[in-house]
């Protein structure tokens, strides 16, 4: 079952169990999948590694709104806006520890023969791809500068 099947059938569960914020969330999860699986140029299919850079985009949205709504003390609204991100999280890959994450980087620095800075954006394409998802794109890139420099 791939994802935007798994969204389908788990909003029907979430209207049986009369579940507001994990409806909503999931209404809207499949709008975006309905959006870029229509959307001009697109063939009508979602690949689940496209979804998860949808959800993936979705809950650092809500990370950072969350924030801001944090330091304008609006504590209500933050609360919802974490509660929709870990129901997203639900459908994320687990994301890469601190040493997972080193581990896998060492391994595309020597993959791709990488010695210093300049080669950065050789191991930042293929990074991005194999761990779409699994990391921050900013941890990666820090973590990526850390280990050439």
């Amino acid at each position: 079952m791939d994802l935007f099947d798994k969204i389908s059938a788990d909003i029907k569960a979430a209207m049986l169990a009369r579940e507001k914020v994990r409806l909503e969330t999931l209404r809207g999860i499949k709008k975006e999948f309905i959006e870029a699986k229509t959307a001009k140029g697109a063939d009508g299919t979602l690949s689940d590694d496209a979804a998860i850079k949808i959800l993936a985009k979705m809950a650092k949205q809500r990370g950072e709104t969350a924030a801001i709504y944090e330091q304008q003390n609006r504590m209500d609204l933050r609360d919802n806006e974490l509660a929709e991100m870990a129901v997203i999280e639900e459908y994320l890959p687990k994301q890469l520890t601190d040493e997972e994450l080193e581990a896998e980087l060492r391994r595309i620095i020597a993959e791709t023969g990488a010695t210093s800075p300049k080669e950065m954006g050789k191991v930042m394409g293929v990074a991005s791809k194999a761990l779409a998802g699994r990391a921050d794109g900013r941890v990666i890139s820090a973590k990526v500068k850390e280990l050439l420099a």
